[in-house]
């Protein structure tokens, strides 16, 4: 049976880098300055963040129905007998949910896979389910086996300024005269559905540190058996110039030496609530090793 994977650019993965892959990718809605655009496709990741550091005003939204139908329809229309799709967590958006319903009307043959993934964690969760695929696994079966370790990624995030939390409504305007008067940096986490606050810490550097600390605990705590090497801890972040991505992804490298890495730009869903010089750091087992 032919198995198609799809997913959305939430996953971090451009729709040129999917056609080399053989994955098919749905560009997600980007807004800059009121003109629309298409993530990955039509704008990149890099644009955005320079956008952003320009003071333009970038939000996202949700495909279109009709978008996601279109592509499903023309996957069929090349022979596959299965779509799994896999958009971002259910708990970040309502893309899942409108996902779900639409599978319905195609009798069975669309799998909508919800493991709370977004960013490196769906990218890998993406590059899992290919593998299964093409060793002749089923919808069904990719399905459960990504869905099977739900809980098994965090990922943590810090700040440059809290600007754009404010303007998401997470942060009120007295925490954010607060915050930069005593040079906060406030911790986010994604561990499952939701972005949560974390932490806070007096500077960047603190809060840089605070971030590997926790990833390092959890770690130990979610994988204390696996061999380093089946698991990705990766560095991620809304980083415009490379020696900045060079000095956090070393770092990350340094402070976890034995693990998988990888360096991959913040979506434009998560960046536009972290704003530009966000950095990140996640881990997630690569069920294709197990």
């Amino acid at each position: 049976m032919r198995t198609a994977i799809v997913t959305d650019t939430n996953s971090g993965m451009s729709v040129p880098e999917g056609r080399e892959r053989g994955i098919f990718v749905l560009p997600m809605p980007v807004i800059v300055d009121g003109k629309d655009y298409r993530e990955g496709k039509d704008v990149s990741f890099q644009d955005v963040f320079r956008a952003m550091e320009d003071g333009k005003r970038v939000s996202t939204a949700s495909p279109s129905l009709g978008e996601l139908k279109a592509l499903w329809d023309s996957i069929f229309e090349e022979g596959y007998e299965e779509i799994v799709y896999i958009p971002m967590s259910s708990g970040l958006s309502s893309s899942y949910s409108q996902a779900a319903l639409l599978a319905e009307t195609y009798e069975g043959r669309v799998y909508v896979v919800d493991n709370h993934r977004i960013s490196l964690t769906q990218y890998e969760s993406v590059l899992d389910a290919k593998a299964f695929a093409d060793q002749g696994k089923t919808g069904a079966e990719i399905k459960d086996i990504l869905e099977a370790n739900t809980y098994g990624a965090t990922i943590y995030l810090t700040v440059e300024s809290i600007e754009y939390l404010r303007r998401s409504g997470r942060v009120t305007p007295a925490a954010l005269a607060l915050a930069a008067f005593l040079k906060i940096k406030p911790i986010l986490t994604i561990q499952g559905e939701k972005l949560d606050a974390f932490a806070k810490a007096r500077g960047m550097r603190a809060a840089m540190k605070k971030m590997l600390d926790a990833t390092s605990a959890d770690l130990k705590q979610k994988y204390p058996d696996t061999p380093k090497q089946k698991i990705l801890v990766g560095a991620a972040g809304t980083l415009v110039r490379e020696e900045e991505v060079e000095q956090w992804s070393s770092r990350v490298r340094e402070a976890f030496p034995d693990y998988t890495f990888l360096y991959h730009p913040l979506s434009c869903s998560v960046a536009c609530h972290t704003g530009p010089g966000a950095v990140g750091t996640g881990f997630v087992a690569m069920e294709r090793y197990a």
